[in-house]
């Protein structure tokens, strides 16, 4: 069998993950859920870190995202004791970004599980290169859920329309402070909560307010969707561009769920992919997106177009998350 611990969550990328393991006939140790309250949550975590011991078999695996506030290492080591494996799907690495424990610390706890799945192959090498002994899966991309379906539409703007969507607050994107002389052939549309309209100096960036995700799916008629952090023009600055270079941030799985070609750094863990896939374009600061896209002709367009399109089908379907599974559970059968 198979097992899940479904917890009370706000990150879309873990509820994401528990769904697809409802999809796919894993069942969930935490059943009793005692409600979104602090109380409430440790509660719901005690039952189904217990309920380990009473449910899971030798061979059974256990499926657990990672961070997980209290409780990871008792629910692996419970799993050991009843002789089933551990999977493990790292969201954060809290050594790299948050500093809260040393990479000595963090090694010490992931390895207490037998399979890890890692965001991509920058990941993997820190993990390893830490004294991981497991095997490592690379995720690629967090899949993206969602039943609309993208706005359908081929010809890109005149000029160019890039958008920006998230998180807008200036502690993390000074950078939208200084686009004035930056984007002079393209409209920058930002969507989301924490912008001041009212120091927006540059004509073509274009504040819309907060859009629900679904909306933004299923509406949003953008030519390339922007990842990037920090307060820097010509590179992604501060802990968020420093993490840029080891993480998948979510915001990319976003963009293309909703069949938007990316625009990446091209110091990001993700830049290879998205060559790779032909799903955006890689550039070394926001200066060059004029040039990128001055230089871009309609039938390379319509390539990265159409591949934004059918990873937005592959992304809504959970594939990447199912793959990787899939090669855990081979991994986990070799070992028996």
């Amino acid at each position: 069998m198979k097992y899940y611990i479904q917890l009370p969550s706000i990150n879309k990328a873990k509820e994401d993950i528990d769904e697809i393991c409802r999809q796919e006939g894993y069942m969930n140790l935490a059943r009793c859920d005692f409600g979104r309250s602090g109380v409430g949550r440790f509660f719901t975590r005690v039952f189904a870190v217990c309920n380990i011991l009473f449910r899971m078999k030798k061979d059974d695996t256990l499926l657990l995202q990672y961070p997980m506030k209290k409780f990871y290492k008792m629910a692996c080591r419970f799993a050991r004791m009843k002789g089933a494996r551990v999977v493990t799907i790292v969201h954060d690495l809290g050594a790299f970004r948050r500093k809260k424990l040393t990479a000595v610390q963090e090694n010490k706890r992931l390895s207490l599980t037998d399979f890890l799945i890692v965001h991509n192959p920058t990941m993997r090498d820190y993990i390893l290169e830490h004294g991981f002994k497991g095997g490592v899966h690379c995720l690629q991309i967090f899949d993206y859920l969602s039943e609309k379906q993208p706005a359908s539409y081929k010809t890109p703007h005149n000029p160019w329309c890039v958008v920006y969507a998230g998180n807008l607050g200036r502690w993390r994107n000074e950078f939208l402070y200084k686009m004035k002389g930056c984007a002079n052939n393209y409209v920058m549309d930002l969507y989301g909560n924490g912008f001041n309209n009212a120091e927006n100096d540059c004509e073509n960036l274009h504040y819309h307010g907060f859009m629900p995700s679904d909306e933004f799916v299923a509406s949003v008629k953008a030519d390339f969707g922007l990842v990037w952090d920090g307060d820097s023009l010509n590179e992604c600055t501060g802990a968020w561009g420093e993490y840029l270079k080891i993480n998948n941030p979510h915001k990319t799985s976003f963009y293309l769920c909703a069949g938007v070609p990316v625009i990446v750094w091209s110091k990001a863990a993700m830049a290879p992919f998205v060559k790779g896939e032909n799903v955006g374009l890689v550039v070394d600061s926001l200066q060059q997106i004029n040039e990128r896209l001055a230089a871009l002709t309609p039938d390379e367009y319509a390539k990265i177009r159409e591949a934004a399109k059918a990873m937005s089908k592959r992304l809504a379907d959970g594939y990447y998350f199912k793959e990787s599974m899939r090669r855990a559970d081979e991994y986990l059968a070799g070992k028996k």
